[in-house]
């Protein structure tokens, strides 16, 4: 079993190699995995060409759900996104804040700001910057952002209670959160896992919806709304290559699945005066 600073290393380095691929060779690969389906469509991408302050040169079709359209930012706002990429969230969200707001974009690989750097250089804003450093501990200051998105990046992180511990140190009381990710619903036999892997990177770190959903709650968080989700349908001639007719018929009748979710939940306005040392930082 991998330790997490290899899981990182490989994420690290899969991405490097992403950065340096536009959106249509990435959808090729469904989130930088190995994919040969026949159905050419990454149904894992949701459409961004049509919100205001879309950019393409930002837009690497990497994500799986518009966190943003849900997040409620407004003008003024400092927005933190986590695991910016090349800057798609963090130019949609600019947007939303105007020029009286802030937009933070946070992502671990080199290549990525990089890449995140000249694209706003490009743009002209200044009020829009990225910063490298890993989300389980974040380059900000607590209580800074009012909003934090991410698209498509906890599922890759090793240890997603300490991520959710951040963003609620980095949240102002009364802030909140949209994040889209990659969840489970009941156990995916190993041929399935597998498959799924094959069809979609982003599947392999991906936990249970209900696991989820507690590691938001216990970790401090209220208003926990499901703002949107949608099932990952692996392509049935990616599943023929792992299971058998009947299996793959077994499969789609058992309930479980993969799942898109976008999740809304607030940090309190008003602190506990104790939580403990595991959610006070």
């Amino acid at each position: 079993m991998e330790t997490t600073e290899q899981i990182k290393e490989m994420v690290r380095q899969k991405y490097s190699e992403i950065a340096l691929h536009d959106k249509d060779d990435n959808q090729a690969s469904c989130c930088g995995a190995s994919c040969c389906s026949i159905e050419t469509a990454n149904i894992m991408t949701d459409d961004y060409s049509t919100l205001e302050g879309y950019n393409p040169d930002a837009d690497l079709g990497l994500g799986c759900g518009l966190p943003t359209q849900f997040a409620q930012i407004k003008p003024g706002n400092t927005v933190i996104d986590l695991g910016s990429g090349a800057g798609n969230d963090c130019f949609i969200a600019r947007k939303e804040v105007g020029e009286s707001g802030r937009v933070i974009g946070i992502d671990f690989t080199p290549a990525m700001i990089e890449k995140a750097r000249a694209n706003v250089d490009k743009l002209g804003y200044n009020n829009v910057e990225f910063r490298q450093g890993d989300i389980e501990k974040m380059p900000v200051t607590a209580n800074i952002a009012d909003v934090i998105v991410s698209n498509c990046v906890l599922n890759l992180v090793p240890n997603k209670q300490g991520v959710f511990q951040e963003i609620h140190r980095v949240l102002k009381p009364g802030g909140h959160f949209s994040i889209s990710d990659i969840v489970l619903v009941g156990e995916l036999p190993e041929k399935i896992q597998q498959a799924a892997e094959m069809y979609a990177g982003c599947v392999a770190g991906a936990i249970q919806k209900s696991e989820y959903l507690d590691l938001i709650e216990t970790t401090g968080f209220t208003g926990i709304t499901l703002q949107k989700e949608k099932p990952i349908i692996v392509p049935d001639d990616v599943l023929a290559q792992y299971l058998s007719t009947e299996e793959i018929t077994q499969f789609k009748q058992s309930g479980t699945g993969i799942y898109s979710v976008t999740v809304f939940a607030q940090k309190p306005a008003t602190a506990k005066s104790c939580c403990g040392p595991d959610c006070c930082q």
